[in-house]
Protein backbone atom coordinates (compact mmCIF):
# COMPACT_ATOMS: atom_id res chain seq x y z
CA UNK A 1 0.00 0.00 0.00
CA UNK A 2 1.31 3.48 -0.92
CA UNK A 3 2.10 5.73 1.58
CA UNK A 4 -0.66 7.92 1.04
CA UNK A 5 -3.26 5.87 0.82
CA UNK A 6 -1.85 4.24 4.60
CA UNK A 7 -2.54 7.97 5.70
CA UNK A 8 -6.02 8.32 4.43
CA UNK A 9 -7.25 5.02 5.31
CA UNK A 10 -5.85 6.16 8.84
CA UNK A 11 -7.73 9.00 8.80
CA UNK A 12 -11.11 7.09 7.87
CA UNK A 13 -9.61 4.62 10.47
CA UNK A 14 -11.28 1.64 8.76
CA UNK A 15 -9.82 -1.27 6.17
CA UNK A 16 -10.48 -0.13 2.12
CA UNK A 17 -13.28 -1.93 1.42
CA UNK A 18 -12.22 -4.33 -1.29
CA UNK A 19 -8.34 -5.89 -0.06
CA UNK A 20 -5.96 -7.08 -2.62
CA UNK A 21 -4.24 -10.45 -2.34
CA UNK A 22 -1.48 -8.64 -0.76
CA UNK A 23 -3.54 -7.19 1.50
CA UNK A 24 -5.74 -10.00 2.16
CA UNK A 25 -2.44 -11.67 3.20
CA UNK A 26 -1.04 -8.62 5.52
CA UNK A 27 -5.20 -10.28 7.34
CA UNK A 28 -4.58 -13.09 7.09
CA UNK A 29 -1.55 -13.19 8.43
CA UNK A 30 0.71 -14.93 5.47
CA UNK A 31 2.26 -14.72 2.67
CA UNK A 32 0.71 -13.07 -0.42
CA UNK A 33 1.60 -16.29 -2.75
CA UNK A 34 -0.63 -18.45 -0.18
CA UNK A 35 -3.55 -16.12 -1.40
CA UNK A 36 -3.99 -18.23 -4.98
CA UNK A 37 -3.92 -21.37 -2.72
CA UNK A 38 -6.50 -20.18 -0.46
CA UNK A 39 -8.77 -19.58 -3.35
CA UNK A 40 -7.87 -23.21 -5.15
CA UNK A 41 -9.20 -24.66 -2.03
CA UNK A 42 -12.00 -22.50 -2.03
CA UNK A 43 -11.42 -20.86 1.57
CA UNK A 44 -11.33 -17.87 0.12
CA UNK A 45 -13.67 -15.96 -2.72
CA UNK A 46 -12.89 -13.51 -4.90
CA UNK A 47 -15.09 -10.67 -5.62
CA UNK A 48 -16.64 -10.78 -9.05
CA UNK A 49 -15.91 -13.28 -11.71
CA UNK A 50 -11.95 -12.34 -12.27
CA UNK A 51 -10.15 -14.51 -14.93
CA UNK A 52 -7.58 -16.77 -13.71
CA UNK A 53 -4.78 -14.50 -14.65
CA UNK A 54 -6.17 -11.21 -13.33
CA UNK A 55 -6.00 -8.94 -10.55
CA UNK A 56 -8.29 -10.64 -7.77
CA UNK A 57 -10.10 -8.53 -5.04
CA UNK A 58 -11.30 -9.86 -1.95
CA UNK A 59 -13.88 -8.10 -0.04
CA UNK A 60 -12.48 -6.74 3.67
CA UNK A 61 -15.70 -7.79 5.65
CA UNK A 62 -15.60 -11.28 4.98
CA UNK A 63 -11.84 -11.49 5.34
CA UNK A 64 -12.62 -9.98 8.50
CA UNK A 65 -15.13 -12.21 10.08
CA UNK A 66 -13.11 -15.26 8.84
CA UNK A 67 -10.39 -14.67 10.66
CA UNK A 68 -11.97 -14.72 13.80
CA UNK A 69 -13.29 -18.50 12.86
CA UNK A 70 -10.60 -20.78 14.76
CA UNK A 71 -12.38 -24.17 12.61
CA UNK A 72 -11.41 -22.02 8.82
CA UNK A 73 -8.27 -21.18 10.21
CA UNK A 74 -7.12 -24.50 11.05
CA UNK A 75 -8.25 -25.56 7.55
CA UNK A 76 -6.24 -22.77 5.99
CA UNK A 77 -2.99 -23.66 7.78
CA UNK A 78 -3.55 -27.27 6.55
CA UNK A 79 -4.51 -26.32 3.00
CA UNK A 80 -1.52 -24.04 2.57
CA UNK A 81 1.13 -26.81 4.35
CA UNK A 82 -0.40 -29.37 2.06
CA UNK A 83 0.01 -27.64 -0.83
CA UNK A 84 3.76 -27.07 0.28
CA UNK A 85 4.00 -30.54 0.95
CA UNK A 86 2.77 -31.86 -2.33
CA UNK A 87 5.20 -29.28 -4.03
CA UNK A 88 8.24 -30.38 -2.43
CA UNK A 89 7.51 -34.33 -3.17
CA UNK A 90 7.00 -33.05 -6.76
CA UNK A 91 10.57 -31.63 -6.63
CA UNK A 92 11.81 -34.54 -4.72
CA UNK A 93 10.41 -37.31 -7.47
CA UNK A 94 12.14 -34.66 -10.63
CA UNK A 95 15.63 -34.52 -9.00
CA UNK A 96 15.77 -38.54 -8.77
CA UNK A 97 17.47 -40.14 -11.83
CA UNK A 98 15.37 -43.07 -13.66
CA UNK A 99 14.89 -46.30 -11.88
CA UNK A 100 16.18 -47.55 -15.27
CA UNK A 101 19.17 -45.71 -15.43
CA UNK A 102 22.35 -46.98 -13.37
CA UNK A 103 23.67 -44.53 -11.27
CA UNK A 104 27.40 -44.01 -12.18
CA UNK A 105 30.12 -43.62 -9.17
CA UNK A 106 31.91 -39.69 -8.81
CA UNK A 107 35.23 -39.90 -8.60
CA UNK A 108 36.50 -43.49 -10.20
Amino acid sequence: MRDDQHRFLSLLGQVPARLTAEQAAWVLNCQPHDVPILVMARLLKPLGNPPANGVKYFAAIDVLELVKDRTWLAKVTNAVSEHWKQKNQQKKIRSLPPADCPVQAIGR
